[in-house]
């Protein structure tokens, strides 16, 4: 034999027990119950970091997205609502910039950070239904879901009810296990902790409560205690809330019905169809790279030819699999079933404006409804191949995301809503205020759009005060902004400037008025240039 052809089949022959030891380990520690806790919590660490890193390339041509700013500006009052919405998302954002400073990158690291605690907590619920390893597998298809990484750049209520949905998920499973007063104790903690993120939650909560009366043992659970002491604590958890509602009139009803409310039948169509495949898009990049993972192997292309099946041949059984908790598997397959099916039926029945972002918080049991299919048989190597392609998707994604930020500008460089400089104008704006004032910038008057990103990025980070706004976020007031002072900001690019203009002159009588020009430029190219009316209106004698 020459030494040709001897090589590499020493190379061959080195690389595959190199790998089938990674396999091992892999497989070892995620079955691991020490080392697997660590081993999941390691792996949402780096995602977190990989991912903050890599929005701030992407990014590094945008200020921070307005449901960013928004959540910031709640956070600096601590309020049981904030109009809007109810009040936790505005309670992590105070309680992250207390610890971090006010910057891009922080707000990249806080949406990474909950999508972090997201994969933690849905591998806890993989645990109750699936054996380790297909756990750690459901956690790296997470990652690997577009939600979990490019479209979870910006930190808002949306956002954040991947940890807080998951935990009602999780606290669910342990009552229905354990049935015991404990149990429905924290259920309905978990409950109202979801509620008091967005009221979006109830299409979950709603799914947990059919899949109790659905499922084959519905009657163990329902004749114990866990589901009524649940639903008793969450009705006490809510009353501070429920009181703040009461006091506001019920705002953040009307803001829905405003907001989202339609009386075109076509258009709700059409949108409810946008959701359905928007969100179905999204599913199918991990579960196609899953697909990918559990059937690759070595296999020659005469095998290929004759049996193409051969590829997914080895990953499906019939017979019993000790891998699956069935009853629990039943819960997740009826929850994840509701809440697919449930919001486009009740958007189409209610005529309801159907954003493409309330799927973000539905589909996280996805995975785990697949990886729960007993016919379903996975190899250690699984492991191995679903985490390398993670690894190679992301290390990829960071190496070319300052090229990606760039081409995105240069194929849209006039895009006002995207690259306009409001951080730039923010800080114009409070030199401006301290030299006139000698003190603070209190508040700052303008549409959300306009108000919100100058909230974040002023130094003295201003209320923000939207005029005409029903559903005030209750930061602060119309008598107090005239007797703080406060500076009126229109943009010349929106459709509303006359309203803008009519109100900051009615409510702005000794109002100076300035007109001030800004544009960003990134790595040579140049943003659109925006004019901003600007009403600077001093503090009542």
């Amino acid at each position: 034999m020459s030494t040709a052809s001897f090589l590499p089949a020493a190379s061959r022959a080195r690389r595959r027990p190199g790998l089938r030891r990674l396999a091992a380990w892999l497989a070892a520690n995620a079955c691991d119950p020490r080392a697997g806790l660590w081993l999941v919590i390691g792996f949402a660490a780096a995602h977190a970091v990989l991912w903050t890193l890599i929005l701030i390339n992407l990014k590094a041509a945008q200020d921070v997205h307005m449901d960013v700013a928004e959540a910031f500006a709640w956070g600096q009052k601590f309020q049981f609502g904030y109009g809007k919405h109810p009040p936790l998302s505005g309670w992590v954002a105070g309680l992250w910039f207390k610890v971090f400073p006010v910057a891009d990158w922080a707000t990249y690291a806080l949406a990474m950070t909950t999508l972090g605690c997201g994969l933690v907590i849905s591998w806890l619920i993989a645990l109750r239904v699936v054996d380790r390893r297909r756990a750690f597998f459901v956690v790296v298809m997470l990652a690997l879901y577009p939600i979990f990484n490019f479209k979870g750049f910006k930190y808002n209520a949306d956002l954040l009810q991947l940890v807080t949905l998951p935990l009602v998920v999780l606290a669910y499973l342990n009552a229905f296990e354990k049935r015991s007063v404990k149990s429905g104790l924290w259920l309905g903690l978990a409950g109202a902790l979801a509620l008091m993120t967005k009221y979006w939650v109830l299409t979950m909560i709603g799914a947990i409560g059919l899949a109790a009366l659905l499922h084959p043992d519905r009657l163990l659970f329902l004749r114990s205690p866990a589901p009524w002491v649940a639903i008793a604590i969450l009705a006490v958890a809510m009353l501070p809330h429920l009181w703040w509602l009461r006091e506001v009139d019920f705002v953040p009803l009307t803001y829905a019905g405003d907001v989202y409310g339609l009386s075109n039948r076509a258009q709700s169509i059409q949108l409810v169809l946008g959701y359905i495949g928007h969100n179905l898009a999204l599913l199918a990049i991990p579960v196609a790279l899953a697909a990918l993972a559990l059937a690759w192997r070595p296999l020659s292309w005469a095998t290929l030819t004759r049996r193409p099946s051969a590829w997914f041949a080895r990953n499906w059984s019939r017979g019993a699999n000790t891998a699956v908790d069935l009853p629990q598997a039943r819960n997740i397959w009826i929850i994840q079933a509701i809440v697919a099916v449930g919001p486009p039926l009740g958007g189409l029945f209610f005529t309801v404006y159907m954003k493409t972002d309330w799927g973000i918080s539905l589909f996280f049991l996805t995975p785990l409804a697949l990886a729960a299919i007993p016919a379903l048989r996975m190899q250690k190597m699984a492991l191995v191949h679903l985490a390398a392609i993670w690894l190679a998707i992301t290390l990829a994604v960071l190496a070319a995301s300052p090229w990606i930020a760039a081409k995105e500008m240069a194929i849209n460089p006039n895009g006002a809503a995207t690259y306009g400089a409001r951080s730039e104008l923010a800080r114009e704006l409070t030199l401006a205020w301290r030299a006139r004032f000698h003190s603070r910038w209190a508040v700052v008057a303008g549409t959300t759009e306009m108000s919100e990103p100058l909230a974040f990025y002023s130094p003295d980070h201003p209320a923000p005060f939207t005029p005409g706004e029903v559903w005030s976020s209750g930061l602060t007031s119309l008598d107090e902004a005239k007797r703080l002072g406060f500076i009126g900001v229109c943009d010349t690019t929106d459709g509303r400037l006359p309203i803008c203009e009519a109100w900051m002159k009615a409510n702005g009588k000794d109002a100076e008025q300035l007109t001030i020009t800004t544009q960003r430029f990134f790595k040579g190219r140049p943003g659109p240039a925006i004019t901003w009316k600007v009403f600077i209106v001093p503090p009542a004698r």
